[in-house]
């Protein structure tokens, strides 16, 4: 049976507060990450992200206490990123509060902890996020990016989401560089190529401005939707893109 689709807001943090930027800069004010994670529970998201965006250039953990107060509110599975390095960190996390732990530049520095972190917390636990961008001279055209999209890898994107889902990875989470924060629409061949070779499932993450978008990212082969921007400004309410995915014949969660 195909899975539902998921609604997944994403609350970007910086020095406690929820931010939004556009590709990776720019950064502006959104919030309370409480407030933020309450109204969306409240408005029905299916799942709940939180990303530290800088703990990982500024080489330090994620910042548990906000985890922990976020998590006190959160009535959905709830994934936390951002400076998870090791089976330590991510023990630390979950321990707060989080369902879900999310790991991206550890991960492709040293790929044996993805193994290390499925062994010791259970498959359903681990997502491993890929930041990505174009580039001609990839086999598939898009390149692996780490330090929270700042520094390029030469490594193949499809190639590297292959390895991953051979870590039995159950949720890959590639985000557009070019996407991010942009509101043009996700980047679907990107989201495509992956589907085609992980036996898992894709969220679409980069892009998403206008309900269309959803849509073509649910046809592209994604089944969770993560999106900030528009949600925090309310550009586009989950109630409303809820009742549009079933409208097109989507099935949603209630």
């Amino acid at each position: 049976m195909d899975k539902p689709i998921r609604i997944m807001p994403c609350m970007d943090m910086q020095n406690g507060r929820v931010v939004k930027g556009v590709h990776f800069v720019d950064i502006v004010d959104a919030g309370d990450p409480v407030q933020c994670a309450l109204a969306y529970c409240k408005a029905g998201a299916d799942e709940l992200a939180m990303l530290d965006i800088t703990a990982t250039v500024e080489g330090r953990g994620t910042m548990l206490e906000v985890v922990r107060r976020v998590a006190d509110v959160t009535t959905v599975p709830f994934t936390v990123g951002g400076g998870i390095s090791n089976v330590k960190s991510a023990e630390a996390v979950l321990n707060a509060g989080a369902d879900k732990i999310s790991t991206s530049s550890a991960a492709f520095r040293e790929p044996a902890i993805i193994g290390e972190m499925i062994k010791e917390f259970g498959p359903e636990k681990v997502t491993v996020a890929i930041d990505v961008d174009k580039n001609s001279s990839m086999p598939s055209g898009y390149e692996v990016y780490i330090d929270g999209g700042r520094t390029a890898t030469g490594t193949d994107a499809v190639e590297w989401a292959k390895k991953v889902d051979g870590f039995g990875v159950q949720v890959i989470l590639p985000t557009s560089k070019a996407g991010d924060g942009a509101k043009t629409g996700y980047d679907l061949p990107i989201i495509r190529a992956i589907k085609e070779v992980i036996s898992g499932e894709v969220v679409a993450s980069g892009g998403g401005g206008k309900l269309e978008h959803f849509y073509e990212a649910v046809k592209a082969g994604a089944t969770i939707l993560l999106a900030a921007s528009v949600f925090h400004f309310h550009i586009i309410d989950i109630p409303d893109l809820k009742e549009y995915l079933r409208q097109k014949g989507c099935s949603t969660e209630e």
